[in-house]
């Protein structure tokens, strides 16, 4: 059944207009890659815009976004993150009810992706939400179920949106780790940009020069055989 395969869409632009595109109704099992045309900080959906300085974010040509998925913010940059949406309607052979567990299948296709494209290591947190004093504002400080970490570092985050006839699956795999340019746009003084800034600065990590379109096949090709 045409249901049962995955289709992909790629798309490139800014990342406001991926953040805003809706879920079709019927859902089907699709992967949404976006490639973003300039940096952006997009905030969870919680988050206010005074988190990040409207002028000095402006100065820096950062668009400042809001995602419909919880969490904290997250920097996307060209080549410096593969960001992909999967798609999955209700009641899938993967959906689970327990929001706490159901990342969980997606969590373990994107460590063998690493895996297959060269990156030792690669693990799943199964455990509960895991916080740091950091992971309210940034993203990638924290660790939920289903996301990836390589030697003790987030690679992969993901975050979700759900309704009652499909779930959104926002996934970020890191090619670098810098959090440099997140720092530099929040509204921090420079005390606390310096501090958050060496706080941050191993709490994640990157694939290296993987590029993303080997990511992605790789990825679509396990989401295949799952």
């Amino acid at each position: 059944m045409i249901g049962d395969r995955w289709g992909i869409e790629r798309h490139v632009g800014s990342a406001a207009a991926f953040h805003a595109r809706t879920v079709p109704s019927p859902a089907r099992r699709t992967v949404w890659w976006f490639e973003v045309a300039q940096p952006a900080v997009a905030l969870g959906s919680t988050q206010s815009l005074e988190v990040v300085d409207e002028e000095l974010a402006k100065e820096a040509g950062v668009d400042v976004v809001r995602r419909r998925s919880g969490g904290g913010a997250v920097w996307l940059e060209p080549d410096g993150v593969t960001w992909v949406d999967v798609l999955l309607p209700a009641g899938d052979p993967h959906w689970s009810d327990d929001v706490g567990r159901s990342a969980l299948w997606l969590g373990r296709i994107w460590a063998d992706v690493l895996t297959d494209v060269g990156v030792c290591g690669a693990t799943v947190h199964t455990g509960p939400l895991a916080r740091t004093e950091d992971s309210g504002l940034v993203c990638f400080a924290g660790l939920a179920p289903g996301e990836v970490v390589v030697r003790g570092r987030k690679v992969v985050g993901v975050s979700q949106r759900r309704t009652r006839d499909a779930a959104r699956f926002q996934c970020a795999v890191l090619h670098r780790w810098d959090p440099t340019p997140l720092v530099d746009v929040l509204a921090l003084d420079e005390g606390e940009r310096a501090a958050l800034g060496h706080r941050l600065a191993d709490v994640a990590t990157g694939i290296g020069r993987v590029a993303p379109a080997t990511v992605v096949a790789t990825f679509l090709a396990r989401l295949r055989a799952a």
